[in-house]
């Protein structure tokens, strides 16, 4: 049996003697249905995030005959990211960072401004849950429906429910899982190849993999991984100050709480303690105990409290969108004041801006062609009968464009050299014309030889300098030429 340390030890004690397990049991949150403004904001939010996510692989874009025609497309077989008119190589790899980059810095600015709300909207466990949940709902009720149901003993009501509910619950899961390998594989293909039984096993394998996922996460985990396995409500704090819009229980003017209905004028808050709030909660928090980690700034609870301050006759948004200065200046009876610019938003925002420039002027100025040069390892050189020393390279051309394209290879920091193309037969000559077929890599073995001028521990720096003849677009690659140490001239 593993020890246990002395201050977990104690805790477990403490709890014990509370009266509290040190480990409990899930208590499982029944999100009851809500209606009003942020509700259906949401709503508008979920059609068009599942709209653009299961739609966008079957969209069209025409790039010529010898390109997909699939706007957005992950080909992982030939190395490709179409995306609209952009095509992307292995080696633009860094333009995924500069994306990864942006996403951070645009999430920390939005969530300094104004908390969680990609928790609360745009999350994909937020979205799908969403519908899942509701499907819940129209299949087996209300809060209180289906917490009667899950109490009693089962029934045939209760079982025909539950299993048509996991059965819409799988479909969605497949559907979802499904459009997801259509962003790797061209999507009319891949649907008919995947029903016809045709398909790679890849392709099954990663499409119930994705199905699985989406069915525990959304359908059974649920607020928990919200709660337990997301880790960004643990650094959000990191974010948040005082300016930072959040779903905000105004306390002084809601408390003390009394229940029942009253007038304006009567005594007591605004709050009736009807846990209204709490019942349409998805992760079962009581917004009124403050900002919490588990809060995922969805602002459900808002639309509920206002139902029930115009039944009460009370003021609406006694729950609302807030800043921990507003409350302390609205509590002292002065006028709120929002301060967009802080230190924490410009240091965002300016970062966000320079992320982006650089990946504009990045993309605007990217190259359509790459050069790779190998030097040979064995043997690191070779003496000629005329006293000139000979090395051999493989060079890699990449040819970004449409068109089949004839580049020119010159050498530069060595003068009189000559090269010579191995394998096509071309050279001797001071520069190779080679030819690199449209989107491909052309690979050519290319030898260098002349005298070079002295080499310092037997190498002296060159660079191969690569030409579209087209266009007059140029590379340079740096490397080296090898020989004996000590070695000046023709000796």
């Amino acid at each position: 049996m593993s020890r246990i340390s002395k201050a977990d030890r104690q805790l477990q004690l403490q709890q014990e003697a509370a009266g509290q397990p040190l480990y409990a049991n899930r208590v499982r949150v029944y999100p009851k249905s809500v209606h009003g403004p942020v509700r259906r904001f949401k709503w508008a939010v979920l059609i068009f995030c599942l709209g653009l996510y299961y739609l966008l692989p079957w969209l069209r874009w025409h790039r010529g005959v010898t390109e997909p025609d699939q706007a957005v497309l992950l080909d992982l077989f030939h190395e490709r990211f179409y995306f609209f008119n952009l095509k992307f190589w292995p080696q633009d790899i860094y333009y995924l960072t500069g994306l990864l980059i942006m996403a951070a810095v645009g999430l920390f600015l939005v969530t300094s401004l104004a908390g969680r709300v990609w928790c609360g909207y745009t999350c994909p466990q937020t979205v799908w849950t969403d519908l899942f949940m509701w499907v819940e709902r129209v299949i087996e009720g209300d809060r209180n429906e289906r917490m009667k149901r899950d109490a009693a003993a089962a029934s045939l009501d209760t079982v025909w429910r539950k299993a048509a509910k996991h059965a819409i619950w799988l479909g969605i899961a497949f559907w979802t899982g499904g459009a997801w390998i259509m962003y790797y594989v061209d999507a009319p293909t891949v649907t008919v190849e995947f029903w016809t039984g045709t398909a790679s096993k890849e392709v099954y394998f990663f499409t119930f993999l994705f199905t699985a996922t989406t069915y525990l996460l959304a359908g059974w985990a649920r607020e928990q991984v919200c709660t337990y396995m997301c880790p960004w409500p643990r650094f959000q704090a990191a974010m948040l100050d005082e300016q930072s819009l959040t779903v905000t229980y105004q306390g002084w003017r809601g408390e003390p709480r009394q229940r029942g209905r009253r007038l304006l004028g009567d005594a007591g808050g605004d709050c009736i303690d009807c846990g209204l709030c709490v019942s349409v909660c998805p992760t079962g928090i009581d917004i009124r105990d403050g900002i919490q980690m588990e809060c995922i700034n969805c602002g459900l609870c808002i639309d509920a409290c206002n139902h029930v301050m115009s039944v009460a006759q009370r003021p609406r948004f006694l729950i609302t969108w807030a800043t921990l200065a507003d409350q302390a200046a609205k509590a002292r009876g002065e006028h709120p004041k929002f301060r967009f610019f802080r230190v924490r938003t410009i240091i965002y925002l300016s970062a966000l801006l320079l992320a982006v420039l650089v990946m504009g002027v990045a993309l605007a100025t990217r190259a359509e062609l790459g050069l790779a040069v190998l030097h040979d390892r064995a043997p690191l050189f070779v003496r000629l009968a005329d006293g000139d020393l000979r090395n051999g390279y493989t060079v890699k051309i990449a040819n970004m464009a449409d068109t089949q394209v004839l580049f020119e290879l010159n050498l530069d920091g060595m003068p009189g050299a000559v090269l010579t193309e191995a394998n096509e037969g071309l050279g001797p000559a001071v520069q190779l014309g080679l030819p690199v077929n449209a989107d491909s890599v052309g690979t050519f073995r290319v030898m260098v030889s002349g005298q070079p001028a002295a080499l310092k521990a037997g190498s002296q720096p060159i660079a191969f300098v690569l030409s579209n003849t087209s266009t007059g677009e140029h590379t340079v690659y740096r490397s080296v030429f090898m020989g004996p140490p000590g070695y000046a001239g023709n000796d």
